[in-house]
């Protein structure tokens, strides 16, 4: 029963974290793609908050794009951070999530 538990609650601790990610990771996008920001002040605006809700060991690896989808210029941060497998800390496998948002300035 305590094996149970403790997976049921390392599988919770895992979707925290990637939940987390993503919802920072679409700030971020929201935050650079505003006519008066860049995509590096998007992923800037991603690392603090991944900081502020996680720890800085996930945001090591933050990256930010402009890709074009259909007519449409999108701001895409892309997260790569380390898969929460035993607590916190993570094995060398990664998770990566991004956010995306259209720009302002089209």
């Amino acid at each position: 029963m305590v094996l149970f538990f403790l997976a049921a609650l390392q599988l919770g601790f895992a979707l925290h974290v990637r939940n987390m990610l993503i919802e920072n990771a679409v700030e971020g996008a929201r935050y650079g793609a505003r006519a008066d920001s860049t995509p590096q002040l998007g992923a800037a605006r991603t690392r603090e908050l991944i900081t502020a809700s996680l720890t800085e060991s996930y945001a090591r690896d933050v990256s930010a794009s402009v890709v074009t989808e259909g007519d449409a210029q999108v701001v895409r941060i892309t997260v790569r951070a380390p898969l929460p497998i035993l607590g916190p800390f993570g094995p060398s496998q990664s998770l990566t999530v991004s956010g995306r948002a259209y720009e302002e300035a089209q």
